[in-house]
């Protein structure tokens, strides 16, 4: 029987870490990091991630800034609220959360770029992205680095290992091949990237060691399409009728984990493995912000 790989108990343990350097740094430079959050819209899934968001941001003594602009708000308001955060000295991250509205989304791409490189936090500047291309990230986005931290928790060897991607998305799966090619403990891996004009998915995964599945597809990796003694890293949260449930639904991820859990050394369940860790690592990348700008003025 492969292990359930627990996300939650890996992310409450970073969270303590970042909760102890808080209480130092308040009482060391007399100012805690500030994350700033940005909710355009009524999108219900959003309001839930950013409630998240802010929950984890206060619990963990950090500042929270927040504002909420209608669905009917103008690219002009948005990029006003972005540029005054990016003045303000207090603030060491800024999210804009997506999507935005659909009058909004060709918009999105300029917006994010609007973001001060250095109060990026998700990693998706053009100039983070190249520095993480270039192999000195400054920030490395959220859910791929919360990736490489439950790989190195588990202490799975990545060297030499064969990894395949399914999904080439640039939240995922692009920066992800990134980290684990590089030359470094976490990298140094053999990279495939499956994606939909991919044939025959399943003749790559069935070679894998490591298989990270983020395409957006209920239970698409089955028990069939991985070998004996795989990892298996599950990014996919969708939503699925159960009428048993409360909600109607239920969450469950691109890999049918009751099928490959007999069959895989480990498997990171849905929800309750990746998911937890990609807010943790957005409470990271801003500490490391912050401590990178503490380090400048007190240089």
């Amino acid at each position: 029987m492969g292990k359930l790989i627990d996300g939650k108990a890996i992310s409450g343990e970073i969270y303590e870490e970042i909760r102890q350097k808080v209480k130092e740094y308040r009482i060391n430079y007399g100012r805690v990091p500030g994350l700033a959050t940005l909710l355009v819209g009524d999108n219900p899934a959003s309001k839930s991630y950013i409630r998240s968001k802010i929950k984890r941001t206060e619990e963990t003594g950090f500042k929270s800034f927040h504002r909420d602009l209608e669905s009917g708000s103008t690219f002009k308001e948005i990029i006003e609220q972005v540029n005054l955060w990016n003045h303000d000295e207090t603030i060491d991250g800024i999210l804009v959360q997506l999507p935005l509205p659909d009058q909004l989304k060709k918009y999105t791409g300029t917006i994010m770029d609007t973001i001060d490189p250095v109060k990026d936090v998700d990693g998706f500047h053009p100039n983070n992205m190249g520095l993480l291309a270039k192999g000195n990230p400054r920030f490395i986005p959220c859910t791929p680095r919360g990736i490489i931290e439950i790989l190195k928790h588990e202490n799975i060897e990545i060297s030499g290992k064969h990894a395949v991607i399914i999904g080439r998305s640039q939240i995922v799966g692009l920066p992800l091949a990134i980290l684990l090619l590089m030359k470094n403990a976490a990298g140094n891996a053999t990279v495939t990237i499956c994606h939909s004009r991919t044939k025959d998915i399943a003749a790559f995964t069935r070679q894998a060691d490591i298989i990270i599945a983020a395409l957006g597809k209920p239970h698409f990796v089955t028990a069939d399409m991985i070998k004996e003694g795989s990892v298996i890293i599950d990014v996919g949260i969708n939503r699925i009728e159960d009428p048993s449930a409360k909600r109607g639904y239920r969450l469950v991820g691109d890999v049918d984990t009751e099928a490959v859990k007999g069959k895989a050394a480990a498997v990171t369940p849905v929800p309750g493995g990746v998911g937890p860790m990609t807010i943790a690592m957005l409470l990271l990348n801003t500490l490391n912000s912050y401590e990178k700008r503490q380090s400048r003025n007190n240089g």
